[in-house]
């Protein structure tokens, strides 16, 4: 089972001041809007997400079916057969994609820690 390109998201005060806190630790913007309230900042492999007034608390992200430069990947694992697989280990969900469904589709769980995971798949 392969989880796709991983990233955090965190939930920032202020948009402005976290792009610039993060440019200065080498990181880029690669994808987002300042309009929109969200960037996503790059490092290499590195992708930090930086939203903000967009959730509470910080979250692991995982997308199916990309590399770490949104690249479609020929072979990945699709969000359902990953959440088939948890369901199998008594992992619970706080939502989940449609089975009967093709293509993007994304679910929530939580470590047992309480740290949110989303499992975004965008292909």
């Amino acid at each position: 089972m392969t989880l796709g390109a991983f990233s955090i998201s965190l939930s920032v005060k202020d948009l402005t001041i976290s792009k610039q806190f993060y440019e200065k630790l080498g990181f880029q913007v690669f994808a987002g809007d300042m309009d929109k309230n969200y960037l996503i900042m790059k490092n290499g492999n590195a992708l930090i997400g930086l939203f903000q007034g967009m959730f509470e608390n910080n979250i692991l992200t995982f997308n199916p079916g990309w590399d770490e430069n949104a690249n479609t990947l020929e072979n990945f694992t699709d969000v359902r057969d990953i959440q088939k697989h948890l369901k199998n280990n008594a992992i619970s969900f706080h939502s989940e994609a449609d089975e009967n469904s093709k293509g993007p589709a994304s679910f929530v769980i939580s470590d047992p820690d309480g740290n949110t995971i989303l499992v975004d798949q965008h292909v």
